[in-house]
């Protein structure tokens, strides 16, 4: 028997639980509408607000590390890019036909606003009506428009997460996912503030305030525009460590809260990692910009794999499979003990250190 990758989460159907994230993958309805007929399981829509005449992009935008200066891997990418510049009304326009078009599809708007709640509550009545499955609150874009209160400035501050959150719910007749940022020092303070509001999900990370590097020809910082630049967004393969850990704590400290976890995912062995700690939907965005929309198609398959080699029928009964494996250091030490481990790992560092660097590190590594 095929393992069922159809999934439920605040009792939305799924057939698949691979979400295109908010960004330049779901810019317009025509990509959207691509995106489905591609695979996607759902989409999370560019971020749109009230007034997009403040929005103005710059070209340059996007910085990518790669692995050496000459290679073609690519581990990281930065992004200084803004939510959408495209009116409003028009995106009233184009969600409705979506969820028209695609009734079967699962369509969450990305929305973000000033720190006032009039704005907020407006931009949440006016966009459910389209039909749309669920919100997702941008509190954790971490550049552009601070000034205003938006983004990463609003997630930073618990207080402000159980205000908007708190607003958003009091109008919303659909399901409310809060978008965590990521720079924080303790990421279950903003999360357990969201939860505590009703947000009724929360996706997690956003980027991650960065500075991709600094063109050693001109020594200027890139992405350069007319010699200067921003700190940006930091996403791709390199951030998905920092994501999964996000997602782990916040799965164990909010064990009955939804999670849609993103950062780094470009594999379905990537998101069956993010399932084991606790998600229960992955969002792709820079994969999908760097490897375009069809890799869908293989990352279901590679999730299908994961799912048949564990004899499990569902996407569900990966997720959280994981966290009871993490414990303190102190526990790690005493199942050490008394399991005699052998010499190399419960040698000091004078007995294990002694000049060989390369070969020492391999011998205490698990892979």
């Amino acid at each position: 028997m095929v393992p069922s990758l159809t999934t439920v989460v605040n009792g939305i159907e799924f057939e698949n639980p691979f979400l295109l994230g908010s960004g330049p993958p779901g810019t317009n309805a025509k990509v959207i509408a691509k995106s489905y007929d591609l695979g996607w399981g759902g989409m999370v829509c560019k971020t749109i607000s009230l007034d997009s005449s403040k929005v103005v992009n710059t070209a340059p935008r996007y910085g990518k590390l790669r692995a050496r200066e000459d290679d073609k891997v690519i581990l990281g990418f930065e992004n200084i890019e803004l939510i959408s510049d495209r009116p409003f009304a028009t995106w009233l326009d184009e969600l409705k036909q979506l969820k028209q078009s695609y009734p079967k599809k699962v369509l969450v708007a990305s929305v973000m606003e000033e720190y006032r709640k009039e704005p907020w509550q407006e931009i949440v009545r006016r966009v459910q009506e389209t039909g749309v499955d669920a919100f997702e609150l941008n509190l954790s874009c971490p550049h552009g428009m601070p000034e205003r209160k938006m983004g990463m400035a609003m997630g930073e501050d618990p207080s402000i997460v159980t205000e908007v959150v708190g607003w958003v719910k009091e109008v919303s007749k659909i399901p409310v996912w809060a978008k965590m940022t990521p720079n924080v020092g303790d990421p279950t303070r903003p999360a357990k503030a969201a939860a505590a509001a009703g947000a009724d999900c929360l996706s997690t990370i956003n980027t991650i305030l960065a500075i991709i590097g600094v063109d050693l020809r001109t020594l200027r910082p890139m992405p350069t525009v007319e010699g200067y630049s921003v700190p940006g967004g930091y996403s791709g393969q390199a951030v998905r460590p920092i994501a999964l850990r996000h997602v782990m704590e916040i799965a164990r400290a909010l064990p009955g809260v939804p999670i849609s976890g993103m950062g780094g995912i470009e594999t379905g062995f990537d998101a069956a990692q993010f399932f084991l700690l606790g998600a229960h939907t992955v969002q792709v965005c820079t994969g999908a910009m760097l490897q375009g929309y069809e890799i869908i198609s293989k990352m279901k398959e590679e999730l299908v794999k994961v799912l048949t080699d564990h004899q499990m029928e569902s996407v569900r009964e990966l997720v959280g499979k994981s966290l009871p494996y993490f414990t303190t250091h102190a526990d790690l030490v005493e199942r050490q003990r008394k399991a005699k481990a052998a010499k190399v790992g419960t040698a000091r560092d004078a007995e294990t250190w002694k000049g060989e660097i390369k070969k020492e590190t391999e011998s205490l590594s698990s892979n």
